[in-house]
């Protein structure tokens, strides 16, 4: 089944792709009037990708769609996919699987240096469980060509025994079939955009496996918006994740058949709140926690979005009051009952935040 939107020409084939939808957009784009007041910069807004329906909703089900698109018509039976313990990507996989009719296996890599039962059985991995999926264990969590090698002997195990097995790979030298997810994505945001006559001038995002980032820049500058989008990194340092960037633009433009509009000038990247690692939460995340759910109630995980929501509080601390900041809210609501130790700190510690 290919995609059933149009898209304008700079888009190249996308409307071509194999998609399958699993949420009716756009996601909500809403005001925070009281961050704003708090951090007295510029006017603030928040696109809520934490809003769709699916398992708890978050940006891998826009990335999704085009993975479990060419699964579909591939004809799988089951689903492959390996991530950290917690991974949103394996709970929205494992879904999505059971939205079309599929199994799922998914390989937890030991990524976090964490021995809390409950960040081992809770959050996303219960969730896994309740989806059905198919539990697989990787020693290691930083290698990602050998968690791909051990994903294919998976799969080939359950080939041997006659099933139709489709794998969503970890490592960068796959194509980026999920950037698309945020190339559509920033189609959404600037139609919505000029519906409510609103003007962004900076968003800020989760940068990670680097598929929302480099999508979300990707689809605004091939439309031809100059609005700034700054990654926090939150799983590699800045000099290590700008390459990684670079070669995941280039893989869409070859996807969509187009020349890539972004310049190595476009990408930019803040890795002040990266420590201590992924996964793990310094002082400044966990008081980001604390002022997203207080000031306007948005739930946000020590992963992704409290260090991302982190470096929005600054960026918009030093912004001047006639700018307007976008936060994307990526998801991982499931993962911050993984981290009930942590957060019950925050709270004592962090008492005067209201």
């Amino acid at each position: 089944m290919t995609g059933e939107m149009e898209f304008p020409a700079a888009l190249g084939r996308l409307g071509t792709i194999a998609r399958a939808r699993f949420f009716d957009g756009p996601t909500p784009l809403e005001p925070m009037p009281n961050l704003t007041r708090h951090c007295g910069g510029g006017q603030l807004f928040v696109k809520r990708d934490d809003a769709m329906g699916m398992a708890f909703g978050g940006n891998k089900v826009r990335q999704l769609e085009f993975y479990m698109g060419v699964a579909r018509e591939e004809e799988a039976d089951c689903v492959l996919i390996t991530g950290a313990v917690q991974s949103n990507f394996a709970r929205l996989a494992a879904a999505g699987a059971r939205k079309l009719g599929m199994d799922c296996h998914i390989q937890h890599e030991e990524r976090v240096n964490n021995s809390d039962p409950g960040y081992h059985n809770s959050g996303n991995v219960l969730l896994e469980r309740l989806l059905g999926a198919t539990l697989h264990s990787f020693p290691e969590g930083e290698n990602e060509q050998g968690a791909d090698r051990k994903l294919g002997e998976i799969a080939e195990s359950l080939r041997q025994a006659g099933r139709r097995p489709y794998i969503i790979p970890l490592a960068p030298d796959h194509p980026p079939l999920g950037a698309l997810g945020y190339v559509v994505a920033a189609h959404e945001l600037l139609c919505q955009l000029r519906q409510s006559t609103l003007k962004v001038d900076h968003v800020v995002v989760a940068s990670g496996s680097g598929n929302t980032h480099a999508g979300l820049l990707f689809g605004l500058r091939a439309l031809g918006s100059g609005i700034t989008v700054r990654g926090i990194c939150v799983r590699r340092d800045a000099a290590s994740q700008r390459p990684r960037l670079i070669a995941r633009c280039g893989q869409i433009a070859e996807l969509l058949e187009v020349a890539s509009p972004v310049i190595e000038e476009d990408i930019l990247l803040d890795d002040a709140f990266l420590p201590p690692g992924y996964g793990l939460a310094g002082e400044a995340t966990l008081a980001a926690i604390l002022r997203g759910a207080r000031s306007e109630g948005l739930m946000l995980d020590p992963t992704y979005t409290g260090k991302s929501m982190a470096g929005f509080i600054q960026q918009a601390e030093h912004s001047g009051p006639d700018s307007t900041l976008l936060f994307i809210h990526t998801g991982g609501t499931p993962a911050i009952f993984a981290y009930e130790k942590e957060l019950a700190a925050a709270v004592d510690k962090f008492a005067e935040i209201t």
